[in-house]
């Protein structure tokens, strides 16, 4: 091996026990305390011995491909995220297909009801997927979320009444709810710090991907004669969730788990899977030994200070486990997760994907195959938007992301308030008028896919300490849910009273979301999950500060980072 810095141990041993230590290393300077290490990664080191960052190799479109097994694992656990936007896209046309109309004749209130009853299956699932993907793995519990996502489906394309197709969508929404959580955090654990916001961007690339295939799907059978009109449509979300369930099998665990678990040995070896090093190189990379010695630190001191870990078991310590979110130690991470998911639908974006024919046609268009088309647009613009999210996110930061985006949202959704207000009781004879509101809409669609819509699954994933991170994640897509429900329920009934008034709703809540992301949310790019106790200030306290270093000397993290900077 060679000389310069130490090595974890990779022999079986037990697991609970501290990291034998051996001191031999050697690194090449790159730099004023910029370090190079083997297999293209890099150390920086701030010179007190706790700040410092590190990349296992380049950022944005380059660090994809660098890291492109875990890049992989990513795009298939976003399988996920394709369900929940197919469902999304395809709803908005089946609503208006002419047999399922005649089948079902439903006002506006069932309408609501239908379209929500998914997002309120979403809501238990996901707070009783937090426990399971605790107590078990990741993977099984995306499989049986799978599982629960295709006996929905089953139900919904091969309802012979309106109830039985109600009860179809609750049973999916148990599915698709439990994914839409576990497949962000699966993401966030598996995710090297340099590229984890672009990863995880690929939950919202196939949210949206999801909701134009089901929109356009919707779209290309709706004149085919009889129910398979709808059937297919709702049928076809079958094969994707079969695939999810089989394909996760073969997935790697998550390392982070496998620590909470106190499985060291094998979180060493799928870390190293993760990170593309073979057996011979596990002992040769710092990064990976640094990586690991951090999850064990923050899971030592969370349980020391909480006396919380997610091997727990029973009611009491369950209860224990979710108070401790709302705790004065976590609550401003709670805060984050929740309020996120709040402006992520209060800004209006599933209103759009939801309603978009009827919207449409409140702002002046007029005919079936227009209002769809342009509608189906909504969810173009969407997908495009998310590409430079992809690349440039782990550059440019969250913050300015969410700062921005709500700007340029909250002034699209004022002027087509305006619009609205203005000429609904004559667009014809201002047709101008009417394009510029479905300019607007495009405009904030743009500007949604770019900031609300990637960073609402990012922040909730990263912001969570892994005892807490399950439930945390789990809180705050409830969150997404319960909002998304209100949205389904309350925007058919908004749209009757006043469209105008509808428009406003959301432009109030994108400036609400100004003003949160700037003076109250942190920027997280570029931190290791173990580091946001230092962004958040929770280890800010003396005695937790030096609880914390007790850890890492016991680990022997301090001695390993020691050995990287010896030599210059």
């Amino acid at each position: 091996m060679p000389a310069g810095y130490v090595a974890l141990s990779t022999e079986p041993s037990d697991d609970n026990a501290p990291t034998r230590l051996s001191a031999d290393a050697q690194i090449t300077p790159r730099g004023q305390g910029v370090y190079h290490t083997p297999h293209g990664g890099t150390f920086i080191y701030h010179g007190d011995g706790h700040a410092y960052t590190y990349k296992y190799g380049p950022g944005g479109l380059a660090g994809l491909f660098h890291n492109y097994y875990a890049l992989a694992c990513a795009l298939f656990a976003s399988i996920g995220g394709l369900l929940f936007g197919y469902d999304q896209g395809v709803i908005a046309n089946v609503l208006v297909m002419k047999d399922f109309t005649e089948r079902w004749p439903i006002g506006a209130w069932e309408k609501g009801l239908m379209t929500a009853m998914l997002e309120l299956g979403c809501l238990l699932g996901t707070v009783v997927t937090g426990t399971f993907a605790d107590h078990f793995t990741r993977r099984q519990a995306i499989i049986s979320a799978s599982i629960v996502f295709t006996i929905g489906s089953t139900l919904q394309f091969a309802a012979q009444t309106f109830p039985q197709i109600v009860v179809g969508r609750a049973i999916g929404g148990l599915g698709v709810g439990a994914l839409s959580m576990l497949s962000p955090l699966y993401m966030a654990e598996i995710s090297p710090p340099e590229v984890r916001g672009s990863l995880m961007a690929l939950e919202q690339f196939s949210i949206v991907l999801g909701a134009v295939l089901g929109f356009w799907t919707g779209f290309f059978t709706r004149e085919v004669q009889g129910s398979a009109s709808w059937r297919i449509p709702l049928a076809i979300q079958i094969a994707p969730a079969i695939l999810l369930a089989v394909g996760s099998l073969f997935l790697p665990p998550s390392p982070r788990l496998l620590v909470a678990h106190g499985r060291n040995a094998e979180a060493l070896r799928s870390l190293a899977k993760l990170r593309r090093r073979n057996h011979d190189e596990v002992d040769g990379d710092p990064l990976l030994q640094i990586e690991l010695l951090e999850m064990r630190t923050e899971v030592s001191l969370v349980e020391k200070t909480t006396g919380s870990s997610v091997k727990d078991v029973g009611l009491g310590a369950e209860l224990k486990a979710w108070a401790m979110l709302f705790s004065k130690k976590y609550i401003n991470r709670t805060l984050i997760g929740v309020l996120m998911m709040f402006f992520q639908q209060w800004s209006g974006i599933n209103a759009l994907l939801y309603y978009g024919p009827t919207l449409m046609k409140e702002l002046g268009l007029q005919g079936d195959t227009v209002t769809l088309m342009v509608s189906g647009g909504i969810g173009i613009v969407q997908f495009l938007s998310v590409f430079p999210v992809i690349l440039y996110i782990d550059r440019l930061g969250r913050k300015p992301l969410l700062r921005y985006g709500s700007v340029v949202m909250c002034i699209a959704h004022l002027l087509i308030a305006l619009l609205v207000w203005q000429y609904a009781t004559d667009w014809v004879s201002h047709r101008t008028a009417a394009w510029m509101a479905v300019a607007c809409t495009y405009i904030f669609t743009a500007a949604y896919g770019m900031s609300y819509g990637p960073i609402g699954w990012i922040l909730p994933s990263e912001v969570f300490p892994i005892s807490m991170r399950s439930r945390g994640v789990s809180l705050s897509t409830a969150s997404n849910w319960f909002n998304n429900f209100l949205i389904g329920l309350l925007t058919p009934v908004l749209m009757g009273f006043s469209a105008s008034a509808t428009f406003m709703v959301f432009s109030s809540a994108c400036f609400a979301g100004y003003i949160w992301s700037t003076y109250v949310v942190p920027e997280t790019g570029n931190v290791s999950l173990e580091e946001m106790d230092e962004v958040f200030g929770s280890s800010a306290a003396a005695e937790d500060q030096n609880l914390k270093h007790q850890i890492e000397s016991d680990l022997g993290l301090h001695v390993l980072i020691g050995g990287l900077t010896a030599r210059r």
